[in-house]
């Protein structure tokens, strides 16, 4: 039992890590299985167009996926048309971008992880390549080669040129030398810009390393536990309004959170080091609900709209 719970524990320690580790290796299972079942390149004009859609669509697509899947991304915009001073509070109008800097930057990893994949494969970077019209990079790519490759560079991913197989390999080996190159280049890049972003946010950080940690542990506890109260209450509230129902009585009051303390409740948080609150709900807690009048009135015109609806 003891070592179930140590494992446990160092699973739930390094579960970021972990998160990390499974997203690379399903990348690397899809990248694989687009290539040998999906990807076929045309060997014609049309090799640029279809490589990059393969090696950038799937990016795009798990780039909305990440921020599709990033709550911080609802709790910024859920209401923001509404009342746009959600996204933008008095004192801290920077802070709609540095929250959506954020999330980009966290909604980045797994595009980003496809990209260096597939350059790493070369296999959609080679029919993009081979099928290229320019000048340039013609010349970049059939040096010191026959003169066949500057007509007949897209049948080289088909093998269906006019040039010696030896030739022909040679070409597409190169091709994929360079994307490797670019895929190695962008894991070095990456790396580095995510070393100096979490070097910076350290460096600017208002609390202590234990401070710091504690505030993860509380907000991941709190979390967890407001979850379970999701559950617990509207368990109850639905149970008091079916009975109510069948047998055909007047409800007791059930006490829920006002309308404004929702909406204070599901703010992002700043931290501020004169109070010690570790997420929105605790400082709502703490300090209670106190509205200026602007609040006020935008809380009364969503109320009226919403009951007009």
């Amino acid at each position: 039992m003891d070592a179930f719970n140590g494992i446990l524990k160092f699973v739930l320690n390094q579960k970021t890590v972990i998160g990390y580790s499974f997203m690379a290796l399903l990348t690397l299972g899809s990248e694989r299985l687009f290539s040998l079942v999906a990807f076929k390149c045309p060997c014609s004009t049309e090799n640029v167009v279809y490589g990059l859609v393969f090696l950038f669509a799937p990016a795009w697509v798990l780039l909305i996926l990440g921020f599709f899947l990033n709550n911080r991304s609802w709790r910024l915009f859920t209401g923001c048309c509404v009342n746009p001073r959600k996204i933008f509070p008095r004192g801290h109008s920077c802070r709609f971008f540095y929250v959506l800097g954020q999330i980009t930057l966290s909604s980045l990893v797994a595009p980003m992880m496809w990209l260096s994949v597939a350059l790493l494969n070369g296999t959609f970077y080679e029919c993009a390549m081979s099928g290229t019209k320019s000048s340039r990079l013609l010349a970049l790519i059939c040096k010191d080669r026959p003169k066949e490759c500057w007509e007949e560079l897209h049948k080289v991913t088909c093998g269906q040129t006019s040039m010696t197989a030896t030739d022909n390999e040679e070409l597409k080996l190169s091709l994929q030398a360079q994307s490797q190159i670019l895929g190695w280049c962008l894991i070095c890049s990456a790396s580095f810009f995510s070393l100096l972003t979490t070097c910076y946010a350290r460096c600017r950080s208002k609390v202590s390393y234990l401070q710091l940690n504690f505030w993860k542990t509380y907000a991941q506890r709190e979390k967890e536990q407001l979850e379970n109260a999701f559950l617990d209450y509207a368990s109850k509230l639905s149970e008091r309004n079916l009975k109510c129902f069948f047998e055909n009585k007047r409800p007791e009051v059930f006490p829920m959170p006002t309308f404004a303390s929702w909406e204070a409740a599901s703010g992002l948080h700043s931290f501020d080091q004169s109070q010690q609150h570790y997420s929105t709900l605790h400082k709502v807690v703490e300090d209670g609900l106190e509205l200026s009048p602007e609040e006020d009135e935008t809380t009364m015109i969503l109320v009226g709209s919403t009951d007009d609806v």
